[in-house]
């Protein structure tokens, strides 16, 4: 299968120069950079797998989760620019609710099919727990409120407050799990640690996975540009609103590579991993990446302020209860992991029909 991947990757980018070159039509380009995507987003998910053996499930995660939502920041930048803020809006929602229930979902379902139970950091999962409650349920719903009453400047001076306190936050985050507790919630000794890196060898080198995240997200970028400018006419022949097009579509295509990683972890019984990329994806996309598109968007001509629709603040709000509901005993199973896959479901109809 990775095989095939790297074929579909290295045919899919010069396609996509040919196909802008010679103006090819909307529905052509939108289905060769949606392959084209996802087939480097699984060569980024191996490089960033390679990563996690060498650097442990933390940091691996956290890896993979960057470079995954380094398309979905590309993707939303190219979208501010074209003034689709409402695509961009959906597709952070689509991001939210893809990752907590259609990823972790997938992950408890795929895992829980071979293994009858799987375990992964109870303290990791309570640590994440009161993180999403913030970054979705404060952060998220205060704009919505307050917003009410304030004009449009006002809004976006409040979504610009928050972004700057969301982004020190997730920062001082990132720096208590990774130095200053570092190791005090762990849940395997040195030597277990040291015996099951010894198990696996990582199929890339350090630097050989990191040089190939670079290219690949430089390749990304490229092709995330032109399928940007596919979305308007693709909904409009389909029939496929704004709000679906960012919710379901993008979504989907932009977190590709933590969809792979975060299910191939879960199908080695990398249970630790595959839970950090799929809420610590949801958590930088909150936190960090949503705040950054509010920043970058007052340098042009549209801005962006942080005001969900209300089917869009339900939808999460539900997303981070139910993943919370399932996830804090630090056990999963593949019944689990269906609930979670039927909440999106139910969603996606919700959106196709709005």
């Amino acid at each position: 299968m990775n095989k095939i991947f790297t074929i579909v990757a290295f045919i899919g980018v010069p396609l996509t120069v040919v196909a802008s070159l010679l103006h090819w039509s909307s529905i052509a380009m939108f289905a060769i950079c949606a392959i084209t995507v996802i087939a480097i987003s699984s060569i980024m998910g191996r490089a960033t797998e390679s990563l996690a053996i060498v650097s442990g499930p933390r940091i691996g995660g956290l890896l993979n989760a960057t470079f995954g939502n380094a398309v979905e920041l590309i993707i939303s930048i190219f979208a501010l620019q074209a003034g689709l803020v409402g695509v961009v809006l959906a597709s952070l929602t689509g991001s939210v609710i893809g990752n907590l229930l259609l990823v972790t979902g997938l992950s408890f379902f795929v895992g829980g099919l071979k293994f009858k139970r799987q375990t992964f950091s109870i303290f990791d999962a309570r640590h994440n727990s009161g993180l999403l409650v913030f970054a979705v349920i404060v952060a998220f719903v205060i704009p919505e409120i307050f917003s009410m009453e304030m004009n449009e400047t006002a809004s976006i001076q409040l979504s610009v407050g928050i972004s700057i306190i969301m982004i020190v936050l997730y920062l001082a985050g990132l720096f208590f799990k990774l130095v200053t507790h570092r190791g005090v919630y762990s849940r395997e000794t040195t030597a277990e640690s040291e015996a099951h890196s010894e198990e696996e060898q990582a199929e890339w080198g350090k630097w050989k996975a990191l040089l190939i995240l670079l290219l690949a997200t430089l390749a990304v970028a490229y092709v995330s540009e032109n399928l940007v400018h596919t979305f308007e006419d693709v909904g409009e022949r389909f029939g496929w609103s704004q709000l679906f097009i960012g919710v379901i579509i993008v979504a989907i295509v932009g977190n590709a590579a933590e969809h792979s990683s975060a299910i191939l972890m879960a199908f080695k019984n990398k249970m630790d991993i595959a839970v950090e990329i799929a809420i610590g994806s949801t958590l930088q996309i909150a936190m960090f990446v949503a705040p950054i598109l509010v920043i970058v968007s007052l340098f042009m001509d549209t801005q962006m302020s942080l005001v969900f629709t209300v089917p869009e603040l339900v939808a999460m709000a539900t997303a981070v209860f139910l993943t919370i509901a399932v996830s804090n005993d630090g056990e999963s199973n593949w019944f689990e992991g269906l609930t979670l896959l039927a909440a999106y479901v139910i969603m996606g109809i919700g959106f196709y029909l709005l």
